[in-house]
């Protein structure tokens, strides 16, 4: 029976990960528990194979601390590998690295934000073309999530479909083809994790005169985000059980 693959592309902060979990901890707590489907992890940041598309009922593509632009011989392959993936109409899922990698390998121009950073807990609007997503039609218009981030999606793949932005990011999400999904937001995240970010990273928000004090009071949860992972793994499972 085929999984649902995660793809792991780095690791949180060394100090905060051996007590409060790593990047497929958090996915894979959100994605939610069910009987009919394997989840898996493998580590393509450290070399680990892909797996072979007849073989992933899904693929959830994690966050970094890398940067897309650097071109790493790891993301090239997977950036490789996902034209593959869309083409078999396999579900897939890029979360901010995932969601730039999404773009990169599809025809997209990926860089760093002209604005500099977006972090802390922001507000997201979807577009029209949302209502009939698969994956995000029924959510409200408007709703918060977690988003912490340097590079950007500056210019979607030809064809790809516009589904969410914000006053700061013009591509908090899109889709292309019929299954594969970028969202530069973190529906993985919780509030601690947020605020853990926002405290990591102070001294450099400083420096970009950004506030980090205000920033954490400014974080609260996200529960329309979260729920986008429980629905991609319901639009995985459903292929599964077809």
């Amino acid at each position: 029976m085929p999984s649902l693959y995660i793809i792991k592309t780095g690791s949180t902060f060394p100090t905060f990960a051996p007590d409060n979990g790593d990047f497929e901890d958090w996915v894979r707590q959100g994605l939610g528990k069910n009987a009919d489907l394997e989840v898996r992890v493998i580590g393509a940041n450290t070399g680990e194979a892909l797996p072979d598309p007849e073989a992933c009922a899904g693929i959830v593509i994690t966050g970094s601390h890398a940067m897309v632009t650097d071109k790493e011989p790891w993301s090239e392959a997977i950036a490789a590998w996902l034209p593959a993936l869309i083409a078999a109409e396999v579900p897939v899922l890029g979360i901010c690295y995932g969601h730039q990698l999404l773009a990169h390998a599809t025809g997209g121009v990926v860089g760093y934000h002209p604005h500099g950073k977006e972090i802390g807990t922001v507000p997201v609007a979807l577009t029209e073309n949302a209502e009939s997503d698969d994956l995000f039609s029924g959510l409200p218009a408007t709703f918060t999530a977690h988003a912490t981030h340097s590079q950007t999606v500056l210019s979607l793949p030809e064809g790809a479909v516009h589904l969410a932005s914000n006053a700061f990011e013009p591509h908090h999400a899109f889709r292309v083809g019929k299954a594969a999904w970028g969202v530069q937001f973190h529906p993985e995240f919780d509030a601690p994790i947020m605020r853990e970010y926002i405290q990591q990273q102070a001294e450099p928000l400083r420096r970009d005169k950004q506030n980090p004090e205000e920033l954490v009071a400014n974080v609260s949860d996200t529960p329309v985000a979260a729920e986008v992972l429980q629905r991609f793994a319901d639009l995985a499972l459903k292929g599964v059980l077809k």
